[in-house]
Protein backbone atom coordinates (compact mmCIF):
# COMPACT_ATOMS: atom_id res chain seq x y z
CA UNK A 1 0.00 0.00 0.00
CA UNK A 2 1.09 3.43 -1.18
CA UNK A 3 0.28 6.29 1.23
CA UNK A 4 1.51 10.12 -0.07
CA UNK A 5 0.20 12.49 2.77
CA UNK A 6 0.22 16.52 2.05
CA UNK A 7 -0.65 16.20 -1.47
CA UNK A 8 -4.48 16.99 -1.99
CA UNK A 9 -6.93 19.38 -1.01
CA UNK A 10 -8.29 17.33 2.06
CA UNK A 11 -8.66 19.08 5.53
CA UNK A 12 -5.35 18.53 8.12
CA UNK A 13 -4.67 16.90 11.23
CA UNK A 14 -2.51 18.80 12.83
CA UNK A 15 0.12 17.44 15.65
CA UNK A 16 1.01 19.89 17.44
CA UNK A 17 3.79 20.19 20.26
CA UNK A 18 3.11 21.95 23.40
CA UNK A 19 5.33 23.03 26.22
CA UNK A 20 6.34 20.88 28.85
CA UNK A 21 6.39 23.23 31.96
CA UNK A 22 6.98 26.87 31.05
CA UNK A 23 4.56 27.83 28.78
CA UNK A 24 6.44 30.56 27.02
CA UNK A 25 8.11 27.50 25.32
CA UNK A 26 5.33 26.97 22.18
CA UNK A 27 6.27 28.29 19.05
CA UNK A 28 4.58 30.65 17.01
CA UNK A 29 3.28 28.38 14.12
CA UNK A 30 2.07 26.24 17.16
CA UNK A 31 -0.13 29.37 18.06
CA UNK A 32 -0.82 30.27 14.62
CA UNK A 33 -2.63 27.09 13.89
CA UNK A 34 -4.20 26.42 17.02
CA UNK A 35 -5.95 29.39 16.42
CA UNK A 36 -6.66 28.33 12.30
CA UNK A 37 -8.25 25.06 13.48
CA UNK A 38 -11.50 24.25 13.65
CA UNK A 39 -11.49 21.89 16.69
CA UNK A 40 -8.84 20.30 18.98
CA UNK A 41 -8.49 16.99 20.17
CA UNK A 42 -6.67 16.56 23.85
CA UNK A 43 -5.41 14.34 26.64
CA UNK A 44 -7.37 15.92 29.15
CA UNK A 45 -9.20 18.83 28.17
CA UNK A 46 -8.68 21.03 31.96
CA UNK A 47 -5.23 21.06 31.12
CA UNK A 48 -5.44 22.02 28.01
CA UNK A 49 -7.62 24.67 28.08
CA UNK A 50 -5.01 26.05 30.85
CA UNK A 51 -2.97 26.51 27.89
CA UNK A 52 -5.34 27.92 25.28
CA UNK A 53 -6.36 30.46 27.96
CA UNK A 54 -3.04 32.23 28.45
CA UNK A 55 -2.97 32.67 24.44
CA UNK A 56 -6.47 33.77 24.63
CA UNK A 57 -7.42 30.96 22.41
CA UNK A 58 -11.00 30.18 22.27
CA UNK A 59 -11.61 26.64 20.72
CA UNK A 60 -13.92 23.37 20.95
CA UNK A 61 -12.14 20.66 22.82
CA UNK A 62 -12.93 16.82 22.69
CA UNK A 63 -10.95 14.36 25.32
CA UNK A 64 -8.73 12.02 23.03
CA UNK A 65 -6.29 9.48 25.60
CA UNK A 66 -6.31 5.25 25.69
CA UNK A 67 -9.24 4.61 26.95
CA UNK A 68 -11.32 6.26 24.08
CA UNK A 69 -8.80 6.10 21.40
CA UNK A 70 -10.55 3.39 19.25
CA UNK A 71 -13.84 5.31 19.18
CA UNK A 72 -12.56 8.94 19.11
CA UNK A 73 -10.96 8.18 15.36
CA UNK A 74 -13.88 7.97 14.15
CA UNK A 75 -15.05 11.26 16.06
CA UNK A 76 -12.00 12.57 14.49
CA UNK A 77 -12.29 11.58 11.06
CA UNK A 78 -16.19 12.73 11.14
CA UNK A 79 -15.06 16.24 11.39
CA UNK A 80 -12.01 15.78 8.42
CA UNK A 81 -14.41 14.25 6.16
CA UNK A 82 -16.41 17.60 6.67
CA UNK A 83 -13.55 19.62 5.52
CA UNK A 84 -13.03 20.65 8.82
CA UNK A 85 -8.99 21.20 10.22
CA UNK A 86 -8.15 19.16 13.44
CA UNK A 87 -5.31 19.29 15.75
CA UNK A 88 -4.20 17.27 18.45
CA UNK A 89 -2.36 18.27 21.41
CA UNK A 90 -0.62 16.18 24.34
CA UNK A 91 -0.90 17.44 28.19
CA UNK A 92 2.28 18.53 27.85
CA UNK A 93 5.28 18.21 24.74
CA UNK A 94 5.01 16.40 21.11
CA UNK A 95 1.97 14.23 20.60
CA UNK A 96 2.43 10.40 20.01
CA UNK A 97 6.20 10.11 22.61
CA UNK A 98 4.17 8.57 25.36
CA UNK A 99 1.20 9.90 24.98
CA UNK A 100 -2.03 9.10 23.29
CA UNK A 101 -2.55 9.78 19.17
CA UNK A 102 -0.99 6.11 17.51
CA UNK A 103 -4.10 4.48 16.67
CA UNK A 104 -5.58 8.01 15.57
CA UNK A 105 -2.71 9.25 13.52
CA UNK A 106 -2.57 5.65 11.60
CA UNK A 107 -6.44 5.66 10.86
CA UNK A 108 -6.41 9.02 9.64
CA UNK A 109 -3.37 8.20 7.23
CA UNK A 110 -4.60 5.40 6.16
CA UNK A 111 -8.01 7.53 5.31
CA UNK A 112 -6.04 9.60 2.75
CA UNK A 113 -6.22 13.08 4.85
CA UNK A 114 -3.31 15.02 5.43
CA UNK A 115 -1.16 14.53 8.49
CA UNK A 116 1.47 17.41 9.34
CA UNK A 117 3.74 18.15 12.05
CA UNK A 118 4.26 20.88 14.17
CA UNK A 119 7.34 20.48 16.20
CA UNK A 120 8.35 21.85 19.63
CA UNK A 121 9.04 20.47 23.01
CA UNK A 122 9.48 17.30 24.46
CA UNK A 123 11.12 16.13 27.67
CA UNK A 124 13.58 13.82 26.55
CA UNK A 125 16.20 15.87 24.25
CA UNK A 126 16.43 18.75 26.64
CA UNK A 127 17.38 16.11 28.92
CA UNK A 128 19.52 14.24 26.58
CA UNK A 129 21.88 17.08 25.43
CA UNK A 130 22.41 18.68 28.86
CA UNK A 131 23.31 15.01 30.45
CA UNK A 132 27.21 15.03 29.74
CA UNK A 133 26.25 11.43 28.17
CA UNK A 134 27.31 11.01 24.58
CA UNK A 135 23.82 12.36 22.39
CA UNK A 136 24.02 9.90 19.88
CA UNK A 137 23.05 7.51 18.55
CA UNK A 138 20.63 7.14 21.13
CA UNK A 139 17.36 4.83 22.23
CA UNK A 140 14.44 6.51 23.40
CA UNK A 141 12.21 3.31 25.43
CA UNK A 142 9.80 5.82 27.33
CA UNK A 143 8.34 3.85 30.54
CA UNK A 144 9.74 0.42 31.40
CA UNK A 145 7.01 -1.91 32.77
CA UNK A 146 6.07 -0.71 35.80
CA UNK A 147 6.56 -4.32 37.73
CA UNK A 148 9.64 -5.20 38.63
CA UNK A 149 10.05 -8.83 37.30
CA UNK A 150 8.98 -7.71 34.02
CA UNK A 151 10.89 -4.49 34.11
CA UNK A 152 13.57 -6.90 35.13
CA UNK A 153 13.28 -8.69 31.46
CA UNK A 154 13.38 -5.80 29.64
CA UNK A 155 16.59 -3.93 31.14
CA UNK A 156 18.16 -8.08 30.47
CA UNK A 157 17.56 -7.26 26.38
CA UNK A 158 18.55 -3.71 26.79
CA UNK A 159 21.63 -4.37 29.35
CA UNK A 160 24.33 -5.02 25.82
CA UNK A 161 22.91 -2.17 23.55
CA UNK A 162 25.98 0.53 23.05
CA UNK A 163 23.51 3.33 22.48
CA UNK A 164 22.68 5.99 25.12
CA UNK A 165 19.59 4.96 26.61
CA UNK A 166 16.25 7.30 27.32
CA UNK A 167 13.82 6.30 29.84
CA UNK A 168 10.34 7.70 31.35
CA UNK A 169 9.53 7.18 34.66
CA UNK A 170 7.07 8.11 37.82
CA UNK A 171 8.18 9.67 40.80
CA UNK A 172 6.53 6.64 42.88
CA UNK A 173 8.41 4.22 40.82
CA UNK A 174 11.90 5.86 40.06
CA UNK A 175 13.84 4.12 43.11
CA UNK A 176 12.35 0.96 42.39
CA UNK A 177 13.56 1.24 38.74
CA UNK A 178 17.33 2.76 39.80
CA UNK A 179 17.85 -0.55 41.54
CA UNK A 180 16.53 -2.79 39.09
CA UNK A 181 19.13 -0.61 36.40
CA UNK A 182 21.65 -1.20 38.68
CA UNK A 183 21.03 -4.85 39.21
CA UNK A 184 20.93 -5.66 35.92
CA UNK A 185 23.28 -3.59 34.04
CA UNK A 186 25.68 -2.36 36.79
CA UNK A 187 26.62 0.96 37.97
CA UNK A 188 26.33 3.08 34.71
CA UNK A 189 26.88 6.72 34.80
CA UNK A 190 23.14 8.45 34.50
CA UNK A 191 21.57 12.35 34.30
CA UNK A 192 18.16 12.28 35.97
CA UNK A 193 16.17 15.26 35.50
CA UNK A 194 13.30 16.55 36.73
CA UNK A 195 10.76 19.25 36.06
CA UNK A 196 12.43 20.43 32.82
CA UNK A 197 11.71 24.24 32.01
CA UNK A 198 10.00 24.55 35.46
CA UNK A 199 10.88 26.24 38.18
CA UNK A 200 11.98 23.57 40.51
CA UNK A 201 14.35 22.00 37.11
CA UNK A 202 16.51 19.49 39.14
CA UNK A 203 19.71 17.63 36.83
CA UNK A 204 21.67 14.73 38.70
CA UNK A 205 24.82 13.28 36.96
CA UNK A 206 26.60 10.46 38.51
CA UNK A 207 26.19 6.95 38.90
CA UNK A 208 23.40 4.95 39.84
CA UNK A 209 24.48 4.21 43.50
CA UNK A 210 25.24 7.94 44.07
CA UNK A 211 22.07 9.11 42.96
CA UNK A 212 20.42 6.17 45.21
CA UNK A 213 22.41 7.36 48.08
CA UNK A 214 22.01 10.69 47.97
CA UNK A 215 19.73 12.75 49.67
CA UNK A 216 16.65 14.13 47.52
CA UNK A 217 13.26 15.02 47.07
CA UNK A 218 11.40 12.77 45.12
CA UNK A 219 8.88 14.64 43.10
CA UNK A 220 7.81 15.59 39.33
CA UNK A 221 8.24 13.71 35.97
CA UNK A 222 11.67 11.94 35.53
CA UNK A 223 13.85 11.64 32.43
CA UNK A 224 16.86 8.86 32.74
CA UNK A 225 19.70 9.28 30.44
CA UNK A 226 21.78 6.00 31.06
CA UNK A 227 25.31 5.62 28.96
CA UNK A 228 25.56 2.84 26.59
CA UNK A 229 27.20 -0.56 27.78
CA UNK A 230 30.78 0.27 26.44
CA UNK A 231 34.59 -0.08 28.35
CA UNK A 232 36.16 3.08 28.19
CA UNK A 233 40.16 2.83 27.35
CA UNK A 234 42.65 4.37 29.78
CA UNK A 235 45.98 4.55 29.40
CA UNK A 236 47.84 3.68 32.91
CA UNK A 237 49.25 6.85 33.55
CA UNK A 238 45.64 8.59 33.35
CA UNK A 239 44.72 6.05 35.72
CA UNK A 240 47.24 6.47 37.84
CA UNK A 241 46.76 10.38 37.76
CA UNK A 242 42.94 9.47 38.69
CA UNK A 243 43.30 7.59 41.54
CA UNK A 244 46.17 9.90 42.97
CA UNK A 245 43.68 12.48 42.72
CA UNK A 246 41.03 11.13 44.83
CA UNK A 247 43.64 9.94 47.94
CA UNK A 248 44.97 13.60 47.94
CA UNK A 249 41.25 14.25 48.30
CA UNK A 250 41.30 11.75 51.03
CA UNK A 251 40.05 9.04 50.40
CA UNK A 252 41.89 5.45 51.29
CA UNK A 253 43.81 3.47 48.22
CA UNK A 254 40.89 1.37 48.56
CA UNK A 255 38.34 3.58 47.87
CA UNK A 256 39.92 5.73 45.40
CA UNK A 257 40.05 2.80 43.14
CA UNK A 258 36.26 1.78 43.64
CA UNK A 259 35.82 5.64 42.75
CA UNK A 260 37.36 4.93 39.33
CA UNK A 261 36.02 1.95 38.84
CA UNK A 262 32.43 3.15 39.38
CA UNK A 263 33.63 6.43 36.87
CA UNK A 264 34.95 3.51 33.93
CA UNK A 265 32.44 1.11 34.61
CA UNK A 266 34.37 -1.40 35.05
CA UNK A 267 35.70 -3.91 37.96
CA UNK A 268 37.65 -2.75 40.57
CA UNK A 269 39.98 -5.93 40.44
CA UNK A 270 40.75 -4.75 36.76
CA UNK A 271 41.42 -1.08 38.15
CA UNK A 272 43.45 -2.73 40.69
CA UNK A 273 45.65 -4.58 38.42
CA UNK A 274 46.16 -1.66 35.89
CA UNK A 275 47.09 0.57 38.72
CA UNK A 276 49.80 -1.54 40.38
CA UNK A 277 51.33 -2.42 36.91
CA UNK A 278 51.56 1.43 36.60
Amino acid sequence: MIIISNKNEQAILYLVSTPIGNLEDITLRALDILNKVDVIFCEDTRVSRKLLNHYEINKKLISANDSNENFIKEKMLYYLQNNNNVALISDAGTPLINDPGFKMVKYIIEKGFNVISIPGATAFLPSLIISGINPYPFLFFGFLNNKSEKRKKQLEKLKKETYTIIFYEAPHRLEKTLYDIEKVMGNRMVCISREITKIHEEVFRGNIKEYLNKEKIIKGEYVIIIEGNYIKEFSNEELYEQIEFYIKKGYSQKEAIKKVANNYNVSKNKIYDAYHKR
